[in-house]
């Protein structure tokens, strides 16, 4: 893809955040941390309360509607929004940002339909823009190690593959928001919460063959799934499961991936993938000394990978390297994504690739 962006790197590049709710704090402290590189300059949101902490937050300037913000977007010098809203309006505003000529930055899920993911990659290939979708658990400390591992070939042949998100969400959290909770803007515990969790299955163990899926709504008063599980296998012939919640009482119990093979074993736990539990191979390599440093303690589902997916962005906008995960590997999730909705809801299994 030829882009139509020179690469920046006489000044720092501006970002406008849309969208100022709960993950927001995330983009927020990343682009303080890298002040340096990168400056906020623009953020907007339709809750006023929500616009008026992030501009006194920030110190960017503050728009009520997205579309002002974009007509703003030249005069300001901005170089790439950064999506923080409702996963359903993620199409529209990807389409709409690129039209303008700006880079994209998108929070997971990128989409909630199939069209719309595709859609997007296509709005930003015709407008000559990178498209960044978020997956900050790929810089878990944890799990780089564990992929480390698996492209090592350490496990031989994977066998098994265990995917566990047993998380609690109240229903004052789908409350909160009108949005929450919906088909059109959210999708449920698969597509919501559990996104980077699906997103380790293509990334770490590779192309999946098909799925098979069942999902309930079994304690919340919402449209989407509160609860699902998943049969997976994948074309090397490995199988496995995810199982997802978020009815576990009191609190957040684990999110996990386990790794059978002929070689090893391996089972990264904790709340939310930072902990390894069990690492046992048949033949010891050097990078087990990162054993003791790879885990670490988190006070977040959200991890800490935030600060270094932004600094994978700002240097592929100043020409430094590629991206770690464009639009195009966005879609791997999604297409997972999709496969397992489409299964539950016919009750059949699904076969990967889907129609494209």
């Amino acid at each position: 893809m030829h882009l139509n962006h020179s690469v920046i790197t006489d000044r720092k590049l501006r970002f406008a955040l849309a969208g100022c709710g709960r993950i927001a704090a995330n983009h927020m402290d990343s682009l303080a941390r890298h002040a340096d590189r990168a400056e906020l300059v623009a953020v907007c949101d339709s809750d006023p309360d929500a616009l008026a902490a992030a501009v006194s937050r920030t110190g960017a300037q503050g728009f009520a509607h997205y579309a002002q913000m974009l007509a703003q977007a030249a005069s300001l010098g901005v170089d790439c929004v950064v999506l923080a809203t409702p996963s359903g309006l993620h199409a529209r505003q990807v389409t709409e940002a690129a039209q303008a000529g700006l880079h994209v930055m998108t929070e997971k899920p990128m989409a909630t339909r199939w069209a719309d993911g595709l859609a997007m990659v296509r709005a930003c290939d015709e407008a000559r823009v990178r498209l960044f979708v978020v997956k900050q658990n790929r810089r878990n400390r944890t799990l780089l190690l564990l992929r480390q591992a698996i492209q090592a070939g350490r496990f031989g042949r994977i066998y098994m593959v265990t995917v566990n998100v047993f998380w609690s969400r109240p229903q004052s959290y789908y409350d909160s928001a009108a949005w929450r909770g919906t088909w059109e803007f959210d999708g449920g515990a698969f597509m919501n919460q559990a996104s980077h969790y699906i997103d380790l299955l293509d990334w770490m163990v590779g192309p999946v063959e098909s799925v098979m899926a069942y999902t309930g709504t079994l304690a919340r008063d919402i449209e989407v799934e509160d609860t699902g599980v998943a049969a997976l296998r994948w074309r090397s012939g490995a199988m496995g499961s995810v199982n997802v919640t978020m009815l576990t009482h009191p609190k957040n119990l684990e999110g996990s991936i386990t790794i059978l093979g002929e070689n090893g074993s391996v089972r990264v736990g904790g709340v939310a993938v930072n902990k390894i539990e069990h690492w046992a191979f048949s033949q010891p390599h050097e990078m087990d000394a990162g054993l003791d440093d790879a885990s670490y303690q988190t006070t977040s589902v959200y991890g800490f990978g935030h600060p270094l997916y932004y600094d994978n962005v700002i240097r592929t906008l100043r020409g430094e390297c590629e991206p770690e995960t464009d639009g195009r590997e966005g879609l791997k999730t999604l297409e997972l994504l999709i496969a397992m909705y489409l299964s539950a809801r016919d009750g059949k299994r699904i076969n990967l690739p889907l129609e494209y």
